[in-house]
């Protein structure tokens, strides 16, 4: 056995003994996040915020979330962006695990141009996050259009989603935690959707290594929605290469299989005895190469997976990524039903990132807490309808561990 098998086992079984925890996030105390909570221990955590360009004469703001163990988050009020997600290495230098552009104009330029779609690092997903097939959906008896940027499919909330909006922002803080909300309102009919739908997305970092993202929303008329974030994870570092080496556990037992322009069948399929499984911790390149008709369709990993156990309680375990070198975890808990798995399959190796490297096929994974790719179309899938008087709720938490 060589180093990195050596490695990769012992990572599995730290990862395996942490897969089966379906605590809430609060109630989760891996050993492997020990040192960091001993590292915070009597250091507030801070928020501030610095001017990072302006699009049409409107400020962005780009605001710097500090926990006392030293991770760090940076997210612009463009497209609630994700920027950075920096720890500190054994050294004590910091490492970024999140892919990313520099500058404002590259976010402008690469990230969601609206002739077909981008890579969307670490932007807010709306109205509709993943694919509506071919644009369209009714509901009540109406149909409604969604304009076409994806193979055929409305992606992501069409040509120009939630991720290219100026938020509005309000930074709060307290003795664990800091927190940053993020507010738009989207108006009635905006990229075809019906109602004025008000959203508020808030960004909570505390002291023991957990991001937890939360939406609220509200409409007054009824609409559909489906909102996520889409991060590319390498924890490995973001200038570092492949993620091929990175071991993943879902939590899952089925997938939503997809048709050739990566619409949902409506079939729920069962993952065991195909390469979509993983319920034991495995390495993200360790199938992708396998013949089979969806890594075919979508480059490699590209769909949906069913979360195990009830959706919209108390956030329960999504995924657990770990980087055998390293040792840094990554675990998501979710009230959503389902994520999805992308290996950055259509990074091609034409885009520079915050480190100044070339980000090429894979060299980063997203994990992206959602309802169901195309549900107003399927109605097997959870329902995506909001309707007056209610409020949609969505709760995921990402807890970095391990350094």
């Amino acid at each position: 056995m060589n180093s990195l098998s050596r490695r990769q086992a012992l990572a599995a079984a730290a990862l395996a003994a942490g897969a089966g925890t379906l605590a809430a996030p609060a109630a989760n105390a891996a050993a492997d996040s020990s040192s960091s909570a001993a590292a915070s221990h009597g250091r507030r955590p801070t928020i501030s915020r610095e001017p990072f360009g302006q699009i049409n004469g409107a400020v962005v703001y780009r605001y710097t979330l500090t926990a006392g163990n030293g991770l760090t988050v940076r997210i612009l009020t463009y497209g609630g962006i994700v920027q950075t997600v920096q720890v500190p290495d054994r050294r004590g230098h910091p490492v970024d695990l999140v892919l990313g552009f520099a500058t404002l104009d590259d976010y402008v330029a690469h990230n969601s141009p609206a002739a077909g779609g981008g890579v969307y690092f670490g932007a807010l997903i709306g109205r509709y996050a993943n694919r509506i097939a071919k644009g369209t959906f009714t509901l009540d008896g109406v149909t409604y259009h969604i304009p076409i940027n994806n193979n055929g499919n409305a992606l992501h909330g069409g040509t120009v989603g939630f991720d290219q909006k100026i938020w509005t922002p309000s930074a709060s803080s307290g003795h664990d935690s800091v927190s940053l909300r993020l507010e738009y309102v989207s108006p009635d009919g905006e990229m075809g959707f019906p109602g004025t739908l008000t959203t508020q997305a808030t960004y909570t970092l505390d002291n023991r290594g957990r991001l937890t993202l939360t939406f609220h929303s509200t409409t007054d008329k009824p609409t559909v929605i489906n909102l996520t974030n889409h991060t590319y994870w390498n924890l490995a570092g973001e200038s570092s290469g492949n993620v091929y080496d990175q071991l993943l556990y879902l939590n899952a037992n089925h997938f939503t299989p997809v048709d050739s322009t990566q619409i949902p069948t409506g079939q729920v399929a069962p993952v065991h005895g195909t390469p979509m499984d993983f319920t034991r911790p495995t390495a993200i390149g360790a199938h992708i190469a396998v013949n089979d008709p969806q890594l075919l369709i979508g480059q490699g990993y590209d769909v949906n997976w069913v979360v195990n156990g009830p959706a919209g309680a108390a956030p329960r375990l999504a995924a657990r990524a770990v980087d055998p070198h390293s040792g840094r975890f990554l675990t998501i808990y979710t009230t959503q039903p389902g994520i999805q798995f992308y290996s950055g399959n259509f990074l091609t190796g034409t885009l520079v990132g915050t480190g100044n490297t070339v980000y090429r096929q894979s060299y980063g994974f997203a994990l992206e807490t959602q309802n169901f790719p195309d549900a107003p179309n399927h109605p097997n899938f959870p329902s995506a309808v909001l309707r007056p008087g209610q409020v949609y709720r969505q709760t995921s938490v990402y807890e970095i561990s391990g350094f």
